[in-house]
This record gives structure tokens, sequence and C-alpha cells, in this order.
């Protein structure tokens, strides 16, 4: 059995970098089945649908990931303003440690370059970005902020930080993660500023 799991995620290990690397279209399963050192009948026997199952599974697993990176920063830090700053820095960390080997926003190959020819795929990239921009959004409203003002405020958070991950990735720098890092600080920190004065105009 350990010889299973481990062969099932050499090749979804493989496959999340080639496509990050190369693109979906431009990733073949024999590359995948050659740099996993799997046989090809463990890459069918776990994806029997070929291509587009273990794709799904590629973002299945950025999104698991992200969320516990998520999570561990609000456990972290309780002001949400440092838990945000604190999760974007470990970004660039990341980046800066593989030397942007493997490191792909989730708007790369899977959001754009499949968005317009898999359903399914573009289904599993809505999935990941709702379910971080609703624990972004939980954790907002926990802070202070109103239902309609968190939910508006995660999406511009994801928007800034998925930019700021293109923009490293071209430039292969990492400047516009922390740039991004400092601005999301500021207004997260800005708004909630906001939200308790008008609360307490509210009781006075």
């Amino acid at each position: 059995m350990a010889g299973k799991a481990n062969s099932r995620g050499s090749i979804v290990e493989t496959a999340t970098r080639l496509f990050s690397a190369q693109g979906y279209h431009g990733t073949g399963l024999n590359q995948i089945i050659k740099e996993s050192h799997c046989p090809k009948g463990s890459l069918y026997y776990y994806f029997p649908e070929g291509k587009e199952e273990l794709a799904r599974e590629c973002i299945e697993q950025i999104k698991r990931k992200v969320s516990d990176k998520w999570e561990e920063a609000f456990e972290r830090f309780e002001h949400p303003a440092r838990a945000i700053e604190y999760h974007i820095e470990m970004m660039a960390e990341d980046a800066e440690r593989s030397n942007f080997k493997g490191f792909t926003p989730l708007s790369f190959w899977n959001a754009v370059e499949t968005s317009s020819v898999s359903l399914s795929l573009r289904e599993a990239c809505q999935g990941a970005i709702d379910e971080w921009r609703h624990m972004l959004t939980r954790r907002l409203q926990s802070a202070g902020l109103d239902a309609d003002r968190a939910g508006e405020t995660a999406t511009v958070v994801l928007s800034m930080l998925e930019g700021s991950l293109i923009i490293a990735m071209t430039n292969r720098d990492t400047e516009p993660i922390h740039t991004a890092s400092k601005y999301m600080g500021i207004l997260v920190e800005r708004l909630l500023q906001v939200s308790r004065t008008d609360s307490e105009t509210q009781k006075s």
C-alpha cells in the first residue's frame, strides 16, 4: 500500500510541477510518466480518465495546501492584516526557495489556459478560489467587517495576490509579492479602523 501511495503521490507531484512550468497543453502524459518514474499502468490505475482527471487532482492538492497555509497564518496572528501579510510573505519565501520552479498562482495554466476548453477544470479552479474567499471572508467578519465589506475585501486580497504572483513569476523577482503584502496589510488595517469608527458613531 505504501508503494502505491508513493506512486500516486509522485505522479501528482510531477504533473503539478510540469503543468506549472510548461502549461496544461504543453505537458504530455508520457513526460509525466517518465519523470515520475512510475509505470504507465499506474497512471491509468489512479487516473482512468487520463490527463484531465490528473489535472483536477493537482488543482485539488493546490487548494488544500494553500487553505492549510491560510489557516496557519490566521492561527499564528489574531489580527487579519498581520495574518494576510504573513501568508503572502511565506509565498515569497517559497518562490525564492524553489527559484520559481513549480511555483505558480492558481490563475496559471488551469484558470486561464484550460478554462475555455474544460468545464471540469474551470469548476475545480472556481472551487479553490471560492474556498479561499469564504475563509478570508469569515476571518474578516470575525475581526469586525460586515458581511458585504468582508466579502469584497477577500476578493480584492485574492486578486492582488494572484496578480503579484504572476508579475513575480514573469520577472523572476519576489519584489511584487512583498509590495502586495505591504499594501494589503495597509488596506485591511484601514478598513477595520473605518469599521470600528462607524460602529462607535452608531452607538453614540
